[in-house]
């Protein structure tokens, strides 16, 4: 009896330390994400430009409980639309990071190119969103070349089609390593659920709750608890 309770125990001892290894390795912090985007045609200004487009994108994010400004973005863009469905785009954006991301302040500039699928379906909408960065990164001279892929489901609520559920994933992968530290293979993931609401058919909002895990090639990885509130201005 004694070595049958033991058989049972030991397991169970074993995976909760390795559970308290594993949760030791990871840093966790709430934080708060507010984002405002906003793209259109080029058509406004002249209708031969209808194909072009503009991308146009801020964000504030505060880390440490939501106690501090820890990272800030600008993103500028030019698309051009293939189809009614798919478009392509070069863009630039700025990157101004403090902690709890780096232990120093560091600002970034990436180049980025992107391909945007959406598509209605009876359900809802899927939208894919496969983007390559080039990253440089002031305290050091190698160029961080990263992969990121969104999938993106919005699905209207059969009792109040203004509002729908939004279920969003982007996994980030690392293609080299840097002197700066980034490290080569997955880089991060983050993970979106939510609710979504169109007050017009040109403005939208999406609010919910985001995990961004990110590995670090030195010191614990991060576990990010995030309130997102999003703004999407459509033109």
């Amino acid at each position: 009896m004694k070595k049958l309770k033991m058989r049972l125990v030991l397991p169970l001892l074993m995976s909760l330390t390795l559970s308290d290894q594993v949760t030791a390795k990871t840093a966790e912090d709430f934080q708060t994400w507010g984002n405002i985007t906003a793209t259109g045609s080029l058509g406004v200004l002249n209708p031969e430009l209808k194909s072009f487009k503009y991308w146009l994108e801020g964000q504030g994010r505060f880390g440490e409980d939501t106690s501090r400004f820890s990272q800030g973005m600008l993103r500028t863009g030019l698309g051009y639309a293939l189809n009614d469905n798919t478009s392509v785009w070069l863009g630039y954006a700025f990157i101004p990071t403090e902690e709890p991301f780096t232990v120093t302040p560091v600002d970034e500039h990436r180049i980025w190119q992107q391909l945007l699928w959406s598509e209605k379906f009876s359900f809802g909408t899927i939208t894919s969103r496969s983007r390559f960065e080039q990253r440089f990164v002031q305290n050091g001279e190698d160029v961080g070349w990263r992969f990121r892929q969104l999938l993106k489901l919005s699905a209207p609520l059969p009792f109040a089609t203004d509002f729908s559920l939004v279920l969003t994933d982007e996994y980030f992968a690392n293609l080299n390593r840097t002197d700066w530290g980034a490290d080569d293979g997955f880089d991060q993931n983050r993970m979106f659920g939510g609710v979504g609401y169109n007050f017009n058919k040109n403005t939208r909002t999406e609010i919910g709750y985001m995990n961004q895990y990110i590995r670090k090639a030195v010191g614990p990885d991060r576990m990010s608890h995030i309130l997102s509130v999003n703004l999407y201005l459509n033109y």
